[in-house]
């Protein structure tokens, strides 16, 4: 590992999206966060009149999540954290932070993190899964139906062998809303 490589972890649309060049991704955990459904969705997957869900890293003192590190190369690293930016960084919800990631395997490294501003008017933190599941099936964004999001979302986790049985029960859920 190069000492000055980026790393970004990822825990929702970055596992299918990542929308930047990586040269290594290793599954691992983040700990002190939950993937949580907390974040309502006005841009991408959902609308000011009609708010989607998206995740978000919650802050969780016993929290942790499971996802993917991304090392990016070092002449490539200012062009994928500009573009890091006006993703996640769209209506300042997100706080972009650094923190310790775990290798599955061994090993760990520092990398960039989106985690949810508990203070923004876009928490929506503490919904029930049966809240979750009405409003995931229903909303729509610019970045299409909020299901898509949670259903591809669910599939790479699968893919990469993380098992996470709250977005598991979220899409059986999200399936048998009318």
């Amino acid at each position: 590992m190069q000492q000055n490589d980026l790393w970004v972890f990822g825990y929702g649309s970055l596992l299918w999206r990542p929308g930047f060049e990586f040269v290594e991704r290793r599954v691992a955990t983040l700990r002190g966060f939950n993937r949580s459904f907390c974040m309502s969705s006005v841009h991408y997957r959902g609308t000011h009149a009609d708010p989607g869900l998206v995740l978000a890293l919650d802050p969780d003192l016993k929290g942790e999540c499971h996802g993917v590190g991304f090392r990016v190369a070092p002449e490539l690293a200012a062009d994928t954290m500009a573009y890091l930016r006006e993703r996640e960084l769209i209506s300042s919800a997100y706080v972009e932070q650094t923190h310790s990631i775990t290798f599955h395997g061994g090993g760990m490294t520092e990398a960039v993190c989106y985690v949810m501003d508990q203070s923004h008017e876009q928490y929506v933190g503490g919904l029930s899964i049966e809240e979750q599941a009405g409003i995931i099936a229903k909303a729509t964004g610019s970045a299409g139906p909020n299901d898509e999001y949670l259903f591809n979302t669910v599939a790479h986790l699968v893919e990469l062998g993380i098992s996470d049985p709250d977005l598991e029960r979220l899409v059986t859920l999200v399936h048998g809303v009318d």
